[in-house]
């Protein structure tokens, strides 16, 4: 059994990088593209979209369907890149914790 100073040691750099990852989360942005980078979509690190741009060719009202399509498609490119970059700033702070593989945080 470890000594309790050390674990509370541990338990109080542990929330420190956790506040650190919060306030950087706060500034991070993930672009995320489809048909080619005809559709972008900007994502904060709440996962909350800040910018969409849409090519002007695209904005034909019979083509409205693919222009949804490729919002979407955009969207889940930047969600999966932003989620990869959580996961990687997590093991960054998590590194010498020795913390199950697989354990998520709240965010």
């Amino acid at each position: 059994m470890k000594d309790l100073g050390g674990l509370l040691k541990q338990a109080q750099d542990l929330q420190s990088k956790m506040a650190e990852m919060q306030a950087k989360l706060d500034t991070l942005e993930v672009e995320g593209q489809s048909g080619g980078g005809m559709v972008r979509v900007t994502l904060n690190g709440k996962s909350v979209i800040k910018r969409v741009s849409i090519d002007d060719s695209l904005l034909v009202p019979s083509e409205r369907e693919v222009l949804e399509d490729l919002i979407a498609a955009a969207h889940n490119d930047a969600k999966a890149k932003l989620e990869q970059q959580m996961a990687e700033e997590m093991a960054n702070v998590t590194g010498g914790l020795g913390l199950p593989a697989g354990l998520k945080f709240p965010f």
